[in-house]
């Protein structure tokens, strides 16, 4: 378990130092089996695997005990939504894709490999992967752009026979959901009883306003770059459209500072930023999630002036909302459950397993653990899997 004060003692970064960590890729194939004499060479390859392969094509579900495959994550990205550089192609987001799968093999105990795609097509993308389907087990999207984003998932899920999700949708609202768990507990509130407002009504924003819905927080207001997302607007299609007629119960009006006059919570997923001056506006204990990086939407130190509990999605400052908290979990459970799909009941039992983990060291700087927390992966993964049993059990 990491030390809580230094987990957030600032970190100073050297270019020596990052691009030597980077220099030849930051992943490598590791053998389970030697290969050091005629008989290992002859096991491992011909004549050897001639057998494993016949085998394979007369009972194909074999194929999940003699390859990797079926424990095997690609990270698949166009690369036009990276980390904040924006849409950098797929070559520049392949360091990005490396670090996910090694993040995959740390925390999540699962192979996993980088694939870079060289086109912004849907239809091509999703061609391109159902080809590659025998080659892996499950599909963590990355860093896709939206609305584009959308689509895609949607398209994977139903083309491919295994697990698929966008971790900038998803792995965000999962831990989002387990930090406002804690955060509402602290200030002894429902969940249900809060009015949470959302920045950025992107991937990120759209999957955490659908995750909080789905556990019973009605009134959530979205805001994009023009303002509150409601039904009164004509300029909105798509996603945006479909959540204007499920958020915005009060049928607010205006921007940022008609949406935070007396909400309980904000939740940043944008790259905007949002005046002092709006989070004065905000209620008592107000919880406050900035989640944007490098730049907050607002700086914790003055968010912290107003709100009882402040986040961000830095490592130097308390209450780092990461995804390394969920991905490598909920991927693990599915897998070894040998699920098909992630579902939401999945994801909520996640961001629950995340919450809980806290337990007594529950403070307003320590509402979700470290990401380097060893506990973390294997209670979401054990989560996931009740999760999936719960399911099959049901009449």
């Amino acid at each position: 378990m990491t030390d809580r004060a230094s987990d957030t003692t600032p970190i100073t970064l050297t270019d020596a130092e990052i691009f030597a960590a980077h220099d030849g890729g930051k992943l490598e194939i590791a053998l389970t089996s030697p290969i050091d004499t005629k008989r290992d060479l002859s096991i491992a390859y011909t004549p050897g695997v001639a057998r494993v392969s016949r085998m394979i094509h007369s009972a194909p579900e074999t194929a999940e005990q003699y390859t990797w495959a079926s424990r095997l994550v690609a990270v698949v990205s166009d690369g036009t939504a990276v980390l904040g550089l924006g849409n950098i192609g797929a070559a520049a987001s392949l360091p990005v894709m490396e670090g996910k799968a090694a993040l995959f093999r740390r925390f999540g105990g699962l192979n996993s490999i980088p694939l870079v795609i060289e086109t912004t097509d849907v239809d091509e993308i999703v061609e391109t992967l159902v080809r590659l389907r025998s080659s892996f087990g499950a599909v963590n999207l990355e860093d896709v752009a939206a609305p584009r984003c959308f689509e895609l998932e949607a398209k994977l899920i139903e083309a491919l026979d295994m697990p698929v999700m966008h971790d900038d949708q998803h792995g965000t609202a999962v831990v989002v959901l387990a930090a406002l768990t804690n955060a509402a507990t602290i200030v002894g509130r429902e969940l249900a009883s809060l009015r949470v407002v959302i920045s950025g009504a992107g991937a990120a924003g759209i999957a955490v306003a659908e995750i909080l819905l789905r556990v019973g927080v009605s009134d959530v207001v979205l805001l994009d770059s023009r303002g509150i997302v409601t039904s009164a607007r004509e300029d909105l299609t798509g996603v945006k459209a479909a959540y204007a007629a499920r958020t915005n119960p009060r049928g607010l009006a205006g921007g940022t500072a008609e949406a935070l006059d007396g909400a309980d919570v904000f939740i940043g997923v944008s790259s905007g930023t949002v005046p002092e001056e709006a989070i004065a506006t905000m209620s008592e204990d107000a919880i406050v999630f900035a989640l944007s990086n490098p730049d907050p939407e607002v700086h914790p130190d003055v968010a912290a002036r107003y709100a009882r509990i402040v986040a961000t999605g830095r490592s130097d400052f308390p209450n780092q909302i990461n995804n390394v908290l969920a991905f490598p979990g909920i991927f693990r459970g599915t897998l070894d459950a040998r699920a098909r799909r992630i579902t939401t009941e999945m994801k909520i039992a996640a961001a629950r397993a995340i919450a809980g983990i806290v337990g007594d060291d529950l403070a307003p700087d320590h509402i979700v653990p470290s990401p380097l927390d060893e506990r973390v992966a294997p209670a979401v993964a054990a989560a996931v899997m009740a999760a999936v049993t719960e399911r099959a059990a049901r009449p």
